[in-house]
């Protein structure tokens, strides 16, 4: 067993490392400037209490974008070198966020370890590359995101953080191999576990889901299924699941081969960026003829779902409605009924109409989803979503992309139970949406993304939007010359959420105007971005007419885009006469 010595190392500390929600994410040339991760590792050790750094088991791993194989070995030598008992890494580097996430919370190593936290390497949805974007957050042990009380306890270190502490003389450990690597150090000993990336995920996954039920819809000569990893690391997990446990043709997955740069794309799913997977379900500017029944798509880092019938576009918001309208009749994990469900404050309504024909809690709450985590663990929340593709539920604490695919498949599995066989039609995506419409009504709703903004121009922006909400009368009457068929503003604020579990408050979530009809105009600054500003406009009105649900989402909220646009003065701050992506 070889030996190591622990180090420290003088450092320096560097400007702009607060995490967000999210974690710190900045481009790749920044994360490999000398110490620049090593500041921030040793801050988050710094940050955490004793008994969750000595001693303890930690997982690291991510979506094995650029840079990840490098930054693994780092961390692996600043836990040595901290006095981490054991490191588990997942297989190359590749382990999902929301399998961190059921890692932390149910993998019992072959010690009996348990582990307390994560170290999660990924910039989510954002491009991958030499030139592109890598990203940084740590979970902790209920498996969900860091909380302000320690994210702002990293930051705080960053800012005067003089040296850290390290390994150096540990060899890089050879991650492509399953086993243990052990070394003797001045504490005791410290293990190094390459483990299986899949294995604790799909227990999980087979626990939560009726797979043979799955497996007879996906072997049905009558359905078809496509799924697009995007070149993420939801590839790593999608032929073990769809293919060898549930039966679907290999033929089905595309781009499932996790690479560094994600093949050169953007790992986003939404209309603009999964281009193959759109055309291929009969969408875009060059669709496929005979479309598959079923598609989706995953982001970077497998947290993130886009939903896709044929021919047919799932918003995130009717989504997770639509899951949660369900669950408890097609998912046996719910079987025995659901404790609440919540969305973020942007998300379309469309939730909170069937939590209330079902008589089921609701929360709203600011956008991160540590907040969904605080209300799971609290036992107050069973389904949660976000409008930015994002779905879960509290068999862990992260969103989680194939778990919202499974949940659709067993929709779709339950409804078609006695279909199968014989002559009938299968009930498709498109009917089980449109069912729901004439059940709860339709949210028209579009998000406009302006990315890449100047922050001058999007703060002033912000600003005078606040400035608009101080005389109502004055707002309705600009609206009016704007669009006249447009209906009055009745409320208008910047959203502020008292956690009812911690009686946190968490103020400046997002400015909003809410209309007399029900309809809703909110803006945001995005933090998900590694340079400059994103402001996220988000479009919303509700219809209850089961006759005037058909209409094209674009068409319908028109006028209403329309005053958002012209409202902000948009092309005025910013220099930006369309959105960069419109979902």
């Amino acid at each position: 067993m070889a030996s190591f010595t622990v180090t420290s190392k003088q450092t320096n500390p560097f400007e702009g490392q607060k995490p967000g929600t999210s974690g710190l994410r900045k481009k790749v040339t920044v994360f490999q400037q000398p110490n620049y991760l090593h500041n921030f590792v040793q801050a988050t050790f710094y940050a955490l209490s004793v008994d969750r750094v000595h001693g303890a088991t930690l997982v690291v791993s991510g979506d094995g974008r650029y840079f990840s194989k490098e930054a693994i070995q780092i961390i692996i030598k600043m836990a040595a070198g901290n006095h981490v008992r054991r490191v588990w890494v997942a297989q190359n580097g590749l382990l999902s966020t929301p399998a961190v996430s059921a890692v932390i919370r149910e993998r019992v190593g072959h010690d009996g370890a348990k582990a307390t936290g994560a170290f999660i390497l990924t910039a989510s949805h954002n491009p991958g590359g030499p030139h592109e974007d890598f990203g940084i957050k740590y979970n902790m042990e209920n498996g969900g995101p860091a909380p302000e009380s320690v994210t702002n306890q990293i930051f705080i270190h960053t800012t005067t953080i003089k040296e850290y502490f390290i390994a150096e003389d540990i060899p890089d450990v050879d991650i492509s191999k399953i086993g243990v690597t052990s070394f003797t150090g001045p504490r005791g000993q410290f293990d190094v576990e390459v483990f299986d990336s899949t294995t604790d995920y799909i227990k999980l996954m087979k626990s939560i889901f009726d797979f043979g039920l799955i497996k007879k819809l996906l072997t049905s000569p009558k359905f078809s299924f496509c799924y697009d990893a995007l070149h993420g690391v939801a590839g790593a997990y999608a032929h073990k699941i769809f293919v060898e446990e549930l039966g679907a043709d290999g033929s089905s997955l595309i781009n499932c081969v996790p690479k560094e740069d994600f093949g050169g794309g953007h790992p986003d799913p939404n209309l603009t960026y999964a281009k193959e997977l759109v055309a291929r379900m009969g969408l875009g500017n060059s669709p496929a003829s005979d479309p598959p029944e079923f598609g989706a798509a995953a982001d970077g880092d497998a947290d993130r779902n886009m939903v896709l019938g044929k021919r047919f576009f799932v918003t995130p918001s009717d989504s997770v409605a639509i899951i949660a309208a369900n669950a408890v009749e097609a998912i046996p994990y719910f079987a025995s009924g659901l404790k609440g469900v919540a969305r973020s404050m942007p998300t379309s309504a469309a939730l909170d109409v069937v939590a209330k024909a079902l008589g089921l809690k609701f929360f709203e709450v600011p956008t991160g989803w540590k907040f969904f985590g605080n209300l799971m663990d609290a036992g107050m929340c069973s389904i949660c979503g976000e409008e930015s593709f994002g779905t879960g539920s509290d068999h862990i604490r992260e969103k989680d992309g194939i778990w919202a695919v499974l949940a659709w498949l067993s929709i779709l599995a339950f409804k078609n139970k006695d279909r199968l066989q014989g002559d009938e039609k299968l009930i498709s995506v498109e009917e089980i949406v449109l069912n729901h419409w004439s059940t709860y009504g339709r949210h028209y709703y579009t998000r406009y993304d302006y990315e890449n903004v100047e922050s001058a121009g999007a703060n002033e922006l912000m600003a005078n939007l606040v400035k608009l909400q101080y005389d109502l009368g004055e707002l309705n009457v600009l609206i009016r010359k704007i669009r006249p068929e447009v209906s009055f503003v009745i409320k208008a604020d910047e959203f502020e959420y008292k956690d009812p579990v911690d009686g946190s408050i968490s103020s400046k979530q997002g400015i909003r105007f809410i209309f007399n009809d029900g309809s809703r105009l909110i803006y945001r600054l995005s933090g998900t971005g590694s340079v400059g500003a994103t402001i996220r406009v988000y479009i919303e009105q509700y219809e209850k007419d089961p006759t005037k649900t058909g209409r094209d989402s674009q068409e319908a909220l028109a006028p209403l885009v329309d005053v958002a646009i012209k409202m902000s003065k948009m092309e005025q701050f910013t220099g930006r006469t369309a959105p960069t992506v419109i979902t």
